[in-house]
């Protein structure tokens, strides 16, 4: 068991409050279960890669890592290890490498084979209703970590309760952090900066022509709008103006001029600039995009965006920039996060909720983004831009080179994603040293139907970190009558959420943390709380190994971070100095309140309440739901590696579904003939029996 001296004051992620409740369990009855226990766990995350267990291709003829020791094909990964030892179980690893949602699927008939297996929280609860999957509730009182971390986080309750008369849990959630942003969006700094800073005119030796036009205005093209934005120093909050009178729209005027030469663009753009912002930005016109105190809009970067294509002689050296770009062009699990972009460009509310497509109106009542046409003319306005040539030839037609390369090939200029994971690229994909520079940059403004009058012009993110859309469920036939394995199950899900649990399953065992000459953790602070630093060794394998990729190391080494909660402070300390810096922008800006963002609470505004990751319908609902074959999970607006999303083929594609050539036309069609009005009534009422649920918890 681990020194619990070495945990005092990381309380990693979990109140002081509940940390005071850890291990009470008064009159609770104790997991016991006999030594040597086996747990049959289909579980992982995504790919054979990240599992349990290492596959042939990550040991090879075998795999020494920075614990010493040596692991080979089929050996569970250090976590694991670690977890046999601390519970006295024995693990068989049973995973078959798919993600959440196709490995349920493997095993959903034939649950009898496995005692715990990963599901999507909609499908866990939706078999867990039909008496599949063990409900953990009745557990709760033996479980003094889970039962603790729930009671002070009562909207993670809300999230995961499947049935709202039982109070049922089948599932144990995960948390890729909680309470942060998640997605951000990535520039090349330097070349905005080539591009808009300085005194007089903008002048280049060689360019290439801006295509003709097709994007039309979002924004205002004539009043003003005042904008709130942090100050350049970080300090304080101050009201700057949008001045479409004076400056015009710059895609108004753009479009008027017709196609023109890039430095024709780029001189167009800064004077817009100049006039619009009444010369706040002075000659570092770039802070307007990637300055703390930035005020984009989805214009202004269309502008931009017009801008570097049409100049790749200057920024890249070449004949050729791919604009707005996803991570990996094969895979629809990247792709998504071009529509879930337009979303914040385009104040468009559902895009990247935490349950399907749905959140709460201004009138309390929940809507479907995929059945409003407001979503569809938000991917007409990215299909506009794919015509345009700004969003990439890889995203759009994946037989040409793929994004993957961009960065290092100094051909790629922007993505909606993580930060630590993209921003690392900084170290292994940039010259830095010669001023090359991929940063996160400020939220963009938008308009967002939030209630006042006319709508809000702010920043606003749904990318909110919550109870994630994935989690791992008993499966009751695998368990059968045998309390033993009942009993083991329940105590894994239990330490994993203790201080320790939640250490191990962020940064692996202790080997792989730095430790003093009395074999304490060496600390530092993140978020308020005292968390461990990495051991010197684990950051050397992660970069040699992972290229500096926190998630990719931990879940293919070390089998951390695969369910439960990952803290992201082991994360924060692989984040290269460029991600520190945009994400520190944007952390400063929500603290200060010029990003705003869904809480995780009812609030007095329902437009702001977070949809729980889990809607609690009866399982006849849930049939009924299952009907609708378009909506459901592996339909058309598929988030899988390998599904389909009508949102993606729109902006790559336009219209090509039949009954569907515009956006009136195909919010309709899902309406009436895909079923989205039967769909969002289900919907309905297990999310009004969820709020009388929570409401009488308080």
């Amino acid at each position: 068991m681990r020194n619990s001296k070495r945990f005092r004051n990381l309380i990693a992620g979990v109140s002081i409050l509940a940390v005071a409740l850890l291990g009470t369990g008064v009159g609770a009855e104790e997991l016991s279960y006999a030594e040597g226990t086996t747990l049959r766990m289909a579980t992982g995350y995504n790919s054979v890669k990240t599992g349990l267990s290492f596959d042939a291709e990550t040991a090879g003829e075998g795999i020494t890592l920075a614990d010493g020791n040596t692991y080979r094909a089929g050996d569970l990964k250090p976590t694991w290890v670690e977890v046999e030892k601390v519970l006295g179980i024995a693990i068989e690893d049973k995973y078959q490498g798919n993600s959440a949602n196709n490995e349920f699927d493997y095993w959903k008939e034939r649950l009898g084979d496995v005692d715990m297996l990963s599901g999507t929280a909609t499908k866990l609860t939706e078999f867990g209703e039909a008496g599949s999957i063990v409900d953990i509730a009745p557990y709760l009182d033996s479980m003094p970590n889970f039962k603790a971390y729930l009671d002070a986080n009562p909207i993670v309750r809300l999230s995961i309760t499947g049935n709202t008369t039982t109070g049922a849990i089948y599932f144990s959630p995960y948390f890729d952090g909680v309470n942060d942003i998640e997605r951000m969006p990535l520039m090349r700094v330097d070349w905005v900066q080539k591009l808009l800073d300085g005194e007089g005119e903008f002048a280049a030796d060689a360019c290439k022509d801006t295509a003709a036009p097709v994007y039309q205005p979002y924004m205002p093209t004539s009043g003003k709008i005042d904008i709130d934005v942090v100050t350049a120093d970080g300090s304080a909050v101050e009201t700057i103006s949008k001045d479409y009178d004076t400056a015009g729209n710059i895609i108004d005027k753009m479009n008027a001029a017709g196609a023109m030469s890039g430095v024709d663009a780029v001189n167009m753009l800064r004077t817009y600039i100049d006039e619009a912002y009444a010369g706040y930005y002075g000659t570092t016109r770039s802070d307007l995009f990637v300055g703390q105190n930035a005020a984009w809009d989805a214009d202004e970067m269309v502008a931009l965006l017009r801008c570097v294509v049409a100049n790749p002689q200057t920024l890249n050296g070449t004949d050729s920039i791919q604009g707005l770009f996803s991570r990996e062009d094969d895979n629809n699990q990247r792709r998504v996060d071009m529509f879930r972009f337009a979303g914040i460009l385009f104040g468009v509310r559902g895009l990247e909720s935490r349950q399907d497509y749905l959140y709460l109106g201004t009138d309390g009542m929940l809507h479907d983004a995929r059945q409003e046409e407001d979503a569809y003319l938000a991917m007409d306005k990215m299909n506009a831009m794919a015509k345009e040539g700004l969003i990439s030839e890889a995203f759009l037609n994946s037989s040409t080179e793929n994004s993957g390369t961009y960065l290092e090939n100094d051909l790629g200029f922007m993505s909606y994603d993580y930060n630590q994971t993209q921003t690392i690229l900084n170290n292994t994909k940039l010259q830095t040293e010669d001023g090359e520079k991929y940063m996160a940059v400020m939220v963009p403004v938008a308009c967002w139907q939030d209630g006042t009058e006319g709508g809000s012009y702010m920043r606003f993110t749904e990318s909110w970190r919550s109870v994630k859309t994935d989690g791992w469920g008993i499966s009751k036939a695998g368990v059968g009558s045998d309390q033993d394995k009942l009993n083991a199950c329940l105590k894994l899900i239990d330490y994993a959420y203790s201080p320790e649990g939640m250490i191990l399953m962020s940064y692996g065992p202790d080997a792989f943390i730095k430790t003093d000459d009395a074999g304490n953790y060496v600390t530092f602070m993140f978020n308020g709380n005292e968390m461990p630093e990495i051991a010197d060794a684990t950051y050397e394998e992660l970069w040699d190994k992972a290229s500096g990729n926190y998630t990719n190391y931990a879940r293919m080494y070390l089998g951390s971070t695969l369910s439960f909660v990952k803290n992201q402070a082991f994360e924060y300390q692989c984040t290269s100095e460029i991600g520190k810096e945009g994400a520190g922008h944007i952390s400063n800006a929500i603290a200060l309140g010029t990003i705003k963002h869904p809480e995780l609470e009812i609030t007095e505004n329902p437009w702001y309440t977070s949809i729980p990751t889990v809607i609690p319908n009866t399982t006849t609902e849930n049939d009924m739901l299952n009907t609708f074959t378009n909506l459901t999970a592996n339909g058309k607006f598929n988030s899988a590696k390998d599904g389909e999303n009508v949102f993606v083929n729109i902006i790559a594609g336009g219209y090509t579904e039949e009954g569907m050539t515009n956006a009136a036309e195909t919010a309709n069609k899902i309406v009436t003939e895909w079923g989205g009005r039967q769909y969002l009534a289900l919907k309905t009422q297990a999310w009004m029996r969820l709020l009388q649920y929570y409401q009488s918890l308080s």
